[in-house]
């Protein structure tokens, strides 16, 4: 009996220092993570079902900034509604740098909202994002949004008086959904006030370097753009600027 009872009390402390063991390696994961000084905090907001292109793209080009000289570079992270790893449409899964629930998160000078598979319905309905997009909005330099991201930032009332656009074949829609909205369509991009708005898929390419090049100049947009063998002119693409 005595020794069934200190098999019972061993199997307990194994349990309790695994279970501490595998919470401490979920924090050190995020350790990994290092936030420069003097330099914009871009904040990607993801979850399950988040289009690939419309997180990659703009965090492709804003994540090399760091290897610029002589200007404000960017730290790019994500946050989402959980630190346990989120699927992408495609499959993708990405681990959250920040829990935006639960967690203290560094100030947000560019928010970017990628598609996801529910931004025409379920999320919708989430208000506890839509309460941190609209709190993230209040001291926010730029908010931006690629394809079907802009029907979150409507939702969030943050698009009632400017211009935006969304993804060409959901205008249509969007127009329905929010009829107080100025919107734009035949354009890649909409630039009004500190509001981006793009169509999405690859063409959030663009609408990142327009913000890279409205930030650093159109050499540093250019550089940006040929280390990701873009070629990139802002004078040639579809757009709507109103600042």
């Amino acid at each position: 009996m005595q020794k069934v009872i200190l098999l019972f009390i061993t199997s307990l402390i194994f349990v309790g220092c695994n279970k501490k063991n595998t919470e401490i390696t979920k924090e050190e994961k995020r350790n990994f993570l290092k936030l420069e000084p003097d330099r914009y905090n871009v904040a990607f907001l993801i979850m399950d079902g988040v289009y690939n292109t419309e997180f990659t793209a703009p965090y492709d080009i804003f994540q090399h900034t760091q290897y610029r000289k002589g200007i404000k570079a960017m730290n790019t992270f994500t946050v989402a509604n959980t630190l346990d790893p989120i699927r992408s449409f495609e499959g993708v899964r990405i681990l959250p740098d920040f829990n935006y629930t639960k967690d203290s998160i560094p100030k947000i000078d560019i928010l970017v909202v990628p598609s996801a598979e529910h931004h025409l319905d379920t999320d919708l309905k989430d208000t506890v994002m839509l309460n941190f997009i609209k709190k993230v909005d209040k001291n926010a330099l730029f908010i931006t949004s690629h394809c079907d991201g802009a029907f979150v930032l409507a939702k969030a009332g943050l698009l009632n008086n400017v211009a935006s656009t969304t993804f060409p074949s959901d205008i249509k829609l969007y127009r329905e959904m929010f009829p107080q909205l100025e919107v734009k369509d035949s354009v890649l991009f909409v630039h009004d006030g500190k509001y981006i708005t793009s169509a999405g898929g690859a063409k959030s390419f663009e609408a990142s370097l327009y913000l890279c090049e409205y930030l650093y100049g159109k050499e540093i947009a250019q550089s940006l753009a040929g280390g990701l063998v873009i070629n990139w002119n802002v004078d040639t693409v579809s757009k709507f600027i109103r600042q």
